[in-house]
Parts: C-alpha cells; sequence; structure tokens
C-alpha cells in the first residue's frame, strides 16, 4: 500500500491528481504513516474476534449509494470448528446496527461488547463441524478519517470506496479482522444506483437492474483472502479491458476509472501489463491467475493492492509496479503479523524498484542512493515492529518498506542472483504459507534450503538490529596488479557492533578498473585480491547493495625495508600457491620452482613496484611431494620448501 497525501493539505481529486509524480521508487514509500496517523487516536487497534472458528467462506451482500455515508448489509458466513463451541465472536463497529443474526433459518441470540458482535448458539456446536449464520446490519460506518468506509466525490460526482488495512473491515461488515484466518473464497452482491458501476474482488459476473433505479452487481472470488483486502468501490466508472499473455494463460486486466481520467489510464496501462510478465517470469506464476487483476481508481493519495483489483490514485509506473507486487507478497503470501509488515511493503517496495530499475536501468543508482538517504536520515529503528498497536510504526516508511526492500537487496547481492530468486520462488511454492500466512522465519528458512547458508546472523543483525556501518578501508598497492586490504567498520547503533557482509571494492586508475569483493566477517580484517594494474583510488560498494552511510577509504604505502622477504602460502599448498615478495631493494626479481628430484617446474621473471609483487601459481596438476622455491633478486637468493 502507497499513500501520498500529507493530512496537513487536502486537495480536490482534479487539483491533486496533477500533483502526482511517482518517477522514483522513493517517492511512493514516503507518507503512509503520514496517511495513516487518524488510527494512532483510536483505541481499536485489535481484533476481538475469538480464535474458535475458521472462516471458510463469505457472501457479501451489500447496499450502497456513493451520494449517501450508510451501508446495508448481509453477510453469511460459513465456518469450520475444530472444537466444540457454543458461541464465537466476530468484530464489527459498535456504530453498525446488528439486525438480525440467523442460525439454520431461525434467528438466534446475540450481544453487541465494543467494536464485536457476540453470537450465542441455541446448542452447542461439535468439533469438526462446518456450519454457517447469516447476520443482517446497517448504519454510518464509523469515520476514521482516510480510512475503511469512504464517501467522497470527484469532479462532483458522488464515489464511495473502501480501505481497510490493517484493522478497518469492522468499520462497515463483520468479519475477523485478525491474522491468520482467511475465507477460502467470497462471493460479492452490491445493491446500487443503476447509474453508476461496482467493483470488487475476483470476476465480474453479471449487473442486472432490480427495478427503482438500483441494480446488483455480483462479484465472485476464489482463492483464499484476507478480509482486509475485500473492498468494494461505487461511481459512474468507466470500464475497459487489456489482456497480457502469462505462459500458456492469456490473464484478463480490467480497469474501472473515473470517466475524466479514462485517456491516462489507457496510455499507461501497458505499462503494468510489462510489470505482470517480469513478475510472472520471475518469481512465480501470476497468483490469482484462474481470473484476473484489475485496476479500480480511488481518490486517496496512492494505491491499495485488493486482492485482484488494485485500488490506485493514477496510473504512475512505479505505484502500479508496487502494488501489483504485493499480489504476490501480501495477498498470496501474507504477513501473520504486522511487526512482519515488511513482508508485504518491503517486498512489493523491492518489486517496484525491481522492474524500475529493468525499465529505466539509467536511474538505478540514483533511485538507490535516495532509497539510501532515507533509511540512513536516522541512526537507528528495525525492520521488525516493536509496536503493533502503533499504525504509525507499522507503515513507517523508512524502515517497513525502504530498510525492508533493502534487507531484500543485501540478501540479492550475499546469495547472489540464481540462488536468491530460486529461494524467493521456493518461498512462494511452501506449502505451508502459500495462499495462507507467514514470518520472517518462513522466508529465511526457504532461502536457507536454496543457499545451504546459514542466515542467521544476516536476520539478527539487519531484521532484528538496527542502524547501520560505516565502512573504514585502508589499502596497499602491492606489486604491479596486486591490492592489499584492511576492512574496520563502525556502527550507527550499539544493538549492532558489527555487520557481516560482503562487500564490494572498485579500484581505479585514469584508464583503467577492477571490482573485488571481501567477505567482511570482524573488525581488522586483512584480504590480498590481484585487480590486475596499479590503483590510484578505491570506492566502497560502488552500485550501491549495502545499508551504509560516511565510508571511508584511505590508501598506505608499504614501507621497504630493503631487508627481502618471502613469504608462501598456503602450505602444505592447496590451489592456487601464493609467493609474495616484499621489502626488496630492487625492481626485478626471478622465480624458480624445482621438484624433488632438481628438475625446473616453472619459472618467471617478474618486475618488483617499490620492491614489492605478489604472484599465484596453479599447481593443481602438478605430482605430490616436495619442491623447492628458489628466488633470486640482485645479488641474493631466498629458498622455500613446500609440500603438495
Amino acid at each position: 500500500m502507497r499513500y501520498l497525501l500529507s493530512l496537513a493539505i487536502f486537495f480536490s481529486w482534479s487539483s491533486y491528481a496533477q500533483t502526482i509524480n511517482y518517477n522514483e521508487v522513493r517517492e511512493i514509500s514516503q507518507v503512509e504513516r503520514t496517511a495513516r496517523q487518524h488510527y494512532t487516536q483510536r483505541g481499536d487497534q485489535t481484533s476481538l474476534a475469538s480464535d474458535n472458528f475458521d472462516a471458510r467462506y463469505y457472501r457479501c451482500e451489500w447496499e450502497i449509494d456513493p451520494s449517501v455515508r450508510f451501508i446495508k448489509g448481509k453477510v453469511t458466513m460459513y465456518f469450520f470448528v475444530p472444537a466444540v463451541v457454543t458461541s464465537i465472536t466476530l468484530d464489527l463497529a459498535s456504530q453498525l446496527i446488528t439486525d438480525s443474526v440467523q442460525y439454520h433459518a431461525a434467528n438466534i441470540a446475540f450481544t453487541r461488547p465494543t467494536d464485536a458482535l457476540q453470537i450465542t448458539f441455541p446448542q452447542a456446536i461439535n468439533a469438526g463441524t462446518l456450519d454457517s449464520i447469516t447476520i443482517s446490519y446497517q448504519g454510518i460506518p464509523p469515520s476514521t478519517g482516510f480510512g475503511s468506509f469512504i464517501q467522497d466525490s470527484h469532479s462532483g460526482t458522488p464515489v464511495a470506496w473502501s480501505l481497510s488495512e490493517p484493522y478497518g473491515s469492522k468499520d462497515w461488515w463483520p468479519c475477523k479482522t485478525n491474522l491468520g484466518d482467511k475465507a477460502d473464497s467470497l462471493d460479492v452482491f452490491i445493491t446500487h444506483p443503476s447509474i453508476y458501476k461496482a467493483a470488487s474482488n475476483g470476476l465480474f459476473q453479471y449487473e442486472n437492474a432490480v427495478g427503482s433505479g438500483k441494480s446488483i452487481t455480483y462479484w465472485k472470488h476464489r482463492y483464499p483472502i484476507a478480509s482486509y483486502l475485500v473492498c468494494f468501490a461505487v461511481t459512474n466508472y468507466s470500464v475497459f479491458n487489456n489482456s497480457v499473455q502469462l505462459g500458456n494463460t492469456l490473464l484478463p486486466m480490467q480497469t474501472y476509472c473515473y470517466p475524466e481520467n479514462l485517456a491516462t489510464f489507457e496510455e499507461n496501462t501497458p505499462k503494468v501489463l510489462e510489470a505482470l510478465k517480469l513478475f510472472h517470469n520471475t518469481f512465480g506464476d501470476y497468483p490469482f491467475i484462474r481470473e484476473k487483476y484489475g485496476h479500480v481508481q480511488f481518490g486517496w493519495g496512492g494505491g491499495m493492492e485488493h486482492q485482484t483489483s488494485t485500488f490506485i490514485i493514477v496510473p504512475d509506473e512505479s505505484l502500479m509496479a508496487h502494488e501489483l507486487g504485493h499480489q504476490w507478497f501480501g495477498d498470496k503470501i501474507t504477513t501473520n503479523s504486522w511487526a512482519d509488515i515488511w513482508l508485504n511493503e518491503g517486498f512489493a517496495t523491492f518489486l517496484a524498484a525491481y522492474y524500475m530499475e529493468n525499465a529505466h536501468p539509467e536511474n538505478r543508482l540514483i533511485n538507490r542512493q535516495a532509497v539510501l538517504n532515507n533509511i540512513t536520515g536516522l541512526p537507528n529503528g528495525s525492520v521488525k515492529v516493536d509496536d503493533t498497536t502503533n499504525l504509525g510504526r507499522i507503515f513507517d516508511g523508512r524502515l517497513s518498506y525502504n530498510k525492508g526492500s533493502y534487507l531484500l537487496n543485501m540478501l540479492r547481492f550475499k546469495l547472489g542472483d540464481s540462488t536468491f530468486f530460486n529461494g524467493i520462488r521456493r518461498y512462494q511454492r511452501d506449502s505451508s504459507v502459500i495462499y495462507g500466512f507467514a514470518r520472517t522465519a518462513d522466508l529465511k528458512r526457504n532461502l536457507e534450503a536454496i543457499s545451504g547458508i546459514d542466515l542467521t546472523t544476516f536476520f539478527n543483525n539487519w531484521y532484528l538490529g538496527q542502524g547501520y556501518p560505516s565502512y573504514h578501508v585502508s589499502w596497499s598497492q602491492v606489486g604491479a596488479g596486486n591490492v592489499q586490504i584492511k576492512m574496520n567498520q563502525t556502527t550507527s547503533d550499539p544493538s549492532v557492533a558489527f555487520f557481516e557482509m560482503p562487500v564490494a571494492l572498485k579500484f581505479k586508475n585514469t584508464t583503467q578498473e577492477a571490482t573485488v569483493i571481501v567477505n567482511n566477517t570482524f573488525n581488522g580484517q586483512s584480504f590480498i585480491r590481484n585487480i590486475g594494474f596499479i590503483a590510484d583510488t578505491v570506492f566502497v560498494d560502488p552500485q550501491l547493495w549495502l545499508i551504509s552511510k560516511n565510508n571511508t577509504t584511505q590508501k598506505v604505502a608499504i614501507t621497504n625495508s630493503g631487508n627481502g622477504a618471502v613469504e608462501i602460502y598456503p602450505n602444505p599448498v592447496t590451489v592456487p600457491l601464493t609467493i609474495y615478495l616484499h621489502d626488496f631493494n630492487a625492481t626485478a626479481s626471478h622465480v624458480n620452482i624445482y621438484n624433488a628430484a632438481g628438475q625446473l617446474m616453472f619459472k618467471k621473471d617478474i618486475a618488483l613496484v617499490n620492491g614489492t609483487e605478489i604472484l599465484q601459481v596453479n599447481m593443481a596438476a602438478w605430482a605430490k611431494g616436495m619442491y623447492v622455491i628458489k628466488v633470486k633478486t640482485g645479488g641474493n637468493i631466498i629458498t622455500r620448501q613446500i609440500v603438495k
């Protein structure tokens, strides 16, 4: 979900739409917290629904006139009880009046605790029973600023829509708002003035006139769905259709937009079709491939990833990619706790960046730097949400969105593209979370299964821990083509003493450059790498894969004692053998290697730079045994023995 509307300034739809510009990924992750602040003052951030039943199916019949803030509804819920029950509790705002609860065609008793509906059955329901109830209700949904049930207008025409994430479903219909329970399927019947059209989840079935200037529109959805992803919107929509070939399936794409914005939506919708192909091929089949993907325009400053039916303010390229990404990450697999909202929002932000980097590679580093500037704008903050009653913290753009997306960026760099994307596809196919709910441990488990790498330290540092490292790199030129590197870091927050990560270093001179990667696991760690030339500059993380800030580099000249030394490692030899010459008062050296029988196996004349050079010898095809290395420099000969 993404919003770009400040609570301090409210624009009319027509003027506000002109101001939207999501050209850079960072812009669609800045203000969800601001747009949701109104919730923070309300005491309804938790679900009161009981956990003694599983919701299996909802038949939702709603009567909505967008010119009036009112809803009349009848919701039939099929539910399963794993153990004997005598009552169940649903979430439902106290402002809505419950007319009746029917069970087996008879009215039964219910009570209305605050923001809840407690239903008592005439007799106990046996364990293992699939049963149903029908709830009739009506009323004015509570006003929650920009959330839940919105009645507004566009260009003078009334419009009504829902937006329920995270706790708002109960404001307009009886359901379970808590995570952990998805209905297997959904039918939505919306009665509305015939001059309007009604949009919802799944596949459009029909729109039938019923007299008195009203029609009923029926939408059918046959995939598991969380309650906050159930939606409706009613106004004078213009409707047009596209399609996209995904493997063997021609997927329909259906758009409901305001008539005054029809041309803009028709022009820009093909971009989301390209994103559909990219995500389908990269992350696995579009999750609702037997139905459709759709856009429904609404007047909120951004978008909301309602399942199969994204609500969107304008067809901006990166915003469309973000909300589409949620169909895999947020809808198909939904966070099982708002503490792990990054599994929804971090992934969608990552997918938007992934799409934009494919579509517009020239902007990749500019956008990455902007996101990093946002993440490192403060020295602390974890990806894991530490207070799920605080809506501002849940939808923190810096942490849940941007830092969450960069956690994935760093995993991609650490594991490599092939392993990373295979791990994400395995996560998408995991039978324990598919079309259900997941925690961070589920993602970690799948990535470890594919990579064979223990990622505990990574997640402790970057998911639970706070802050970021500042790298301090000192380096020296060794000979004509090697560099000696020493890695240190300081951290911005004491929760993490050291961030273990591979780090890319780009060495340059006026005509040449080379990038090496060092696996930095402790402070003071040293590496020697061959770059093939004499460098004058080094850049830390040149492609901006890592969260870091205030990195420094220092070139250190190697002192030359003139005493001459030869270091050989490893010994016994594993491929390759490294010979390190240093502290010589000479410009050249001659290296010979002999076997135990005195036969010459290798010889090379090498130039010394500041009396140093590193030589690597591939001995893979040599026989096992003793070897003698003779290094002649000036008038000196240094002899070493090695074993292979």
